[in-house]
C-alpha cells in the first residue's frame, strides 16, 4: 500500500508538471470553472488575447485591486494571508488574501472550493507557476481567465461584453470598471456601474497612477 501511494504521488507531481509546463507556451482552453459555469446554463464566452492586445491600462487596474505587490513577492503574500487568518480563526475555512498567482493556479487548475485541502493543492499550483511561468505570463493567463460576467471568460469577451470594443482599447475608466467588478462579477455591472461601482472604480483609477508612478506593475508591463 505504502509504494502504491507512493507511486500515485508521484504520478499527481508529474502530471501537475506536465500540465503547468504546457500552459507555459499554451493558451488555456478552458478551465473546471467555466465547464460548471456551461452546466448551470450560464454560456462560455471567451476569446483568448496576448498581452500585447490587451489595454496596459486593464494590467495596471488589475494590479491595483487584487495584487499591488504582484511583482514582489513569490506567490503568496503572507503578510495577507496572516490577516486572512486572524479574520477566520473561528471559522473552517480560509479567506481572503489571495495574489493573482494564487487566484491563477486556482482558476486554470481546480474547481471551486473553500475547503482546506483545495487550499493546500491550490499552494502546491501557486508554486509550480512561479517558478515555471514568468510574471507577465501569469498576468496574462489571469487576464484570459477570469470571470467578468456570468459566462464570460478574459479582457477581450468582457471589454467586448460591457463597452462593446476590444480589450486594448479599453480606456482608463473602463479598465477600473472592469477591476472593480471582479470581487463579485455575477452581481455587480460595469456598464452601467452601480453606485458602488462607480465608486470604487473611481478609487481604483487613482491607484492605477500609484501603480504607474512606483513601478508596481512593471515586471508585466516592462515600463
Amino acid at each position: 500500500m505504502a509504494r502504491i501511494g507512493a507511486w500515485t504521488v508521484a504520478g499527481l507531481v508529474g502530471f501537475s508538471l506536465i500540465w503547468v509546463m504546457a500552459y507555459a507556451i499554451l493558451p488555456v482552453p478552458g478551465t473546471p470553472l467555466m465547464v460548471i459555469r456551461t452546466f448551470q446554463g450560464q454560456g462560455w464566452e471567451k476569446d483568448w488575447q496576448s498581452l500585447e492586445k490587451i489595454s496596459p491600462d486593464l494590467v495596471r487596474a488589475v494590479i491595483s485591486a487584487e495584487d499591488t505587490r504582484f511583482c514582489a513577492h513569490a506567490g503568496v503574500d503572507w503578510g495577507a494571508v496572516e490577516q486572512a487568518l486572524a479574520r477566520n480563526e473561528q471559522g473552517g475555512t480560509l479567506r481572503g488574501g489571495s495574489t493573482i498567482s494564487q487566484q491563477v493556479a486556482k482558476n486554470a487548475f481546480l474547481w471551486p472550493d473553500r475547503s482546506w485541502t483545495r487550499k493546500g493543492i491550490e499552494f502546491w499550483f501557486t508554486l509550480l507557476v512561479e517558478n515555471i511561468w514568468s510574471k507577465r505570463r501569469i498576468a496574462e493567463i489571469y487576464l484570459n481567465v477570469v470571470e467578468w460576467a456570468p459566462g464570460v471568460y478574459g479582457a477581450e469577451a468582457a471589454a467586448r461584453h460591457w463597452f462593446n470594443k476590444p480589450a486594448q482599447d479599453l480606456t482608463a475608466r473602463e479598465a477600473a470598471l472592469l477591476a472593480a467588478i471582479l470581487p463579485s462579477p455575477l452581481k455587480w455591472k460595469a456598464n452601467p456601474p452601480g453606485r458602488y461601482v462607480a465608486s470604487r472604480a473611481g478609487t481604483l483609477q487613482k491607484r492605477m497612477e500609484i501603480v504607474r508612478r512606483d513601478g508596481l506593475a512593471d515586471c508585466v508591463l516592462g515600463e
